[in-house]
């Protein structure tokens, strides 16, 4: 079983336009994927709302992988991403996740808190705008 990480998960999700939002989803993310970013609930279809508008938001970026461990069927990391949105500000946020697997190496569940390092006020909510 080839399992996915977050750099691979973020990078088609938010950065690679030739893959659609769904495309992109399915590689990484188990039919039934739910997540929790700072203490709101996502199930995969208001997942898939989200990254649709960062789609919109997002110009380019980075993923920057601290510390990253797999065990089993759990995984946990600590990264930053650096984003530079179409209006050409830029956001940095560090985020700790934890997060199971499906039996097919796709993300079933992540639960995750966000720190804004960098950005105006109205970028705090990027982890879970719609």
């Amino acid at each position: 079983m080839t399992r996915t990480g977050i750099t691979a998960a973020l990078t088609d999700l938010l950065l690679k336009r030739d893959l659609t939002v769904e495309e992109a989803a399915d590689l990484h993310f188990a039919p039934e994927y739910r997540q929790r970013t700072d203490g709101e609930w996502a199930d995969r279809a208001s997942f898939i709302e989200h990254i649709t508008h960062l789609r919109g938001v997002v110009e380019s970026g980075r993923v920057e992988v601290h510390e990253e461990l797999y065990d089993g069927s759990t995984y946990a990391d600590r990264h930053t991403m650096y984003i530079t949105k179409t209006d050409g500000s830029t956001v940095r946020m560090e985020v700790y996740l934890f997060g199971e697997f499906a039996a097919d190496g796709r993300f079933s569940r992540i639960e995750e808190t966000t720190l804004m390092l960098q950005g105006s006020d109205a970028d705090r909510d990027l982890g879970s705008a719609r």
